[in-house]
């Protein structure tokens, strides 16, 4: 894999995860919220359960899986961070 092709799979990426972050943020949680609301989750209707915690747990999974999916991907394109390339330089924290 080129570094071209890995900087265009990561922008793949990257337009996926946000893709799926404005369905949540603004789809499901502003306006979807009415249908939403039909439903309850642990008494509270859905849509305002999704405003105020479902999309932040949805944002820390996006971010997880991104950090997750591009080190497996630097790795494989032998670009992965080691204490030579960070900016400290693998002196201690």
């Amino acid at each position: 894999m080129t570094k071209e092709q890995h900087w265009q799979a990561q922008i793949r990426r990257i337009a996926i995860l946000l893709a799926v972050w404005a369905v949540v943020a603004f789809g499901m949680s502003i306006f979807g919220a009415p249908f939403l609301n039909r439903f309850s989750f642990g008494g509270i209707p859905f849509g305002f359960w999704m405003a105020q915690q479902g999309s932040i747990y949805v944002f820390v999974a996006l971010i997880w899986i991104y950090a997750r999916t591009s080190d497996k991907a630097d790795a494989e394109a032998g670009l992965a961070e080691t204490d030579a390339t960070t900016a400290t330089g693998g002196e201690g924290h």
